[in-house]
């Protein structure tokens, strides 16, 4: 593998093609956008754009549970920053190698990407690193 290929940008989905979360939004406007969008785990950001962690729909499940509120307009009483787990999808710095990116993605659908801010800038998703080891293994002359 030459230089350009151990980097992870050309597996990046860039911030500016991903839906975010902030984690200010209240857990009704949430739900309704991974609703409106159909997923399943969205990165949360901060006001600065930094990223904080990625919610999922158990952590809101667990929220519901806990709370035992169950009506969507008493979920505006909850921030999102109220249920974010900090520690789930930790993010990699753009300057990591492949084989993070590979380990990572085998433990969750996507893997956030940072800059040496702690700024978000964007995801690489499981499929692309499958698409590119698939891609590369057709290529092989030994396929």
């Amino acid at each position: 593998m030459d230089k350009v290929e151990q980097s992870i940008v050309f597996l990046l989905t860039p911030k500016s093609k991903i839906v975010t979360l902030n984690e200010e939004y209240t857990i009704r406007q949430c739900l309704e956008k991974m609703k409106h969008y159909g997923y399943s785990a969205m990165p949360v950001l901060n006001q600065k754009g930094e990223y904080v962690a990625t919610v999922s729909e158990g952590d809101f499940l667990w929220h519901l549970l806990q709370k035992g509120e169950y009506n969507i307009e008493t979920q505006e009483d909850y921030t999102l920053k109220d249920i974010v787990r900090i520690t789930w999808n930790k993010p990699i710095h753009i300057y990591a190698k492949l084989e993070e990116v590979l380990t990572q993605v085998m433990d969750q659908n996507f893997v956030p990407v940072v800059d040496d801010r702690d700024m978000f800038m964007g995801i690489i998703t499981r499929k692309s690193v499958m698409q590119y080891y698939s891609k590369k293994y057709l290529e092989s002359p030994t396929a």
